[in-house]
């Protein structure tokens, strides 16, 4: 898998993009940021998912609860509470 820095309008973080099983993942890393970082870069973000082989793969350090509703009605998401106590989320368009 090659992970490809790409250019998303409005991002603060750098956003990968590459290929897995058949998906094409969008990711960043949030881990860092301080509010509203990773909303904005996640909202932003989502505009790129156009089909349901986009999906969108965020490290956070809390899970987004408000993110859930703001995007609730477009969006789909599966949540991990990771090791480290960090939460990956996976986003797909509805």
């Amino acid at each position: 898998m090659q992970k490809k820095l790409v250019t998303v309008p409005r991002a603060t973080l750098e956003i990968y993009n590459y290929q897995e099983d058949g998906l094409n993942v969008y990711e960043f890393d949030a881990t860092e940021c301080s509010p509203p970082e990773p909303m904005v870069n996640t909202i932003v973000t989502l505009e790129m998912l156009k089909n349901e082989n986009d999906i969108l793969r965020v490290n956070y350090f809390h899970e987004p609860m408000p993110l859930y509703e703001r995007i609730a009605t477009l969006f789909s998401y599966e949540s991990k509470e990771l090791e480290n106590g960090n939460f990956l989320v996976i986003f797909r368009r509805k």
